[in-house]
């Protein structure tokens, strides 16, 4: 027999545990828990919940922001309205931290890259190569992707990238991309592409101030490494 939120003492329901100890005390089956409210006559609302996280447990609670409302619905015990009212959170959750990224106008290090790009490319399930723009004063103006995929020098060719610097009259540019596995150690190949946009930065005399590698919570820069020649 299924044990019910109900059944449970009123300090371990989630919700209750919620407005006791804060959001941060619960689990994410918790949290979800709360989010899709109720469960079925055979199953608590914390058992649906686990389902969802067995579901995306290959990629990780990340899988959240690309799961589909139908892929959810097809959950037993989820439909459309609790699949609905969990995208409607995960979106709320996305914007929040593209609002904090808005914040950063000027460049003055490879922290302020990461925390203005790490929330377009935290969650991605594929590589996205990206040039930060930059005028003489380091303002931002511009991040516009140049290729998506595996990087490589095949893929990442120099005319495209300087055609983006021209394209926007920028002075400089950072050099940006993200890997899905969340660990921003760069590759031999991210070194090779690196090195020959360096140079051709020279050439057009628009510099690569830098290349940042983006994890899931952390960064490489390859000017603090001293990879940048």
């Amino acid at each position: 027999m299924a044990i019910m939120v109900r059944d449970l003492p009123p300090e371990e329901r989630p919700r209750e545990k919620l407005l006791l100890q804060g959001p941060r005390a619960l689990s994410n089956a918790e949290l979800l828990a709360i989010l899709l409210r109720s469960g079925t006559k055979k199953k608590s609302v914390l058992r649906i919940a686990e389902e969802i996280l067995a579901h995306i447990k290959e990629q990780g609670l990340s899988a959240m922001v690309h799961i589909s409302a139908v892929e959810l619905a097809k959950i037993d015990g989820v439909g459309k309205v609790k699949a609905a009212t969990l995208q409607a959170a995960v979106e709320l959750g996305r914007r929040l931290s593209m609002q904090s990224a808005g914040k950063i106008q000027v460049i003055h290090g490879p922290e302020d890259v990461a925390q203005f790009a790490l929330p377009r490319f935290r969650f991605e399930q594929k590589e996205h190569f990206a040039v930060m723009l930059l005028n003489t004063k380091n303002h931002i103006i511009g991040m516009p992707e140049v290729s998506v995929g595996s990087l490589s020098a095949s893929v990442v060719h120099p005319r495209e990238v300087f055609r983006a610097a021209i394209d926007y009259a920028a002075a400089a540019m950072i050099l940006l991309h993200n890997h899905p596995s969340g660990d921003p150690t760069p590759s031999r190949e991210d070194i090779a592409v690196t090195d020959r946009l360096v140079k051709a930065g020279k050439v057009m005399d628009i510099p690569v101030l830098d290349h940042v590698v983006l994890g899931r919570e952390t960064f490489t820069s390859f000017k603090e490494k001293g990879l940048i020649h």
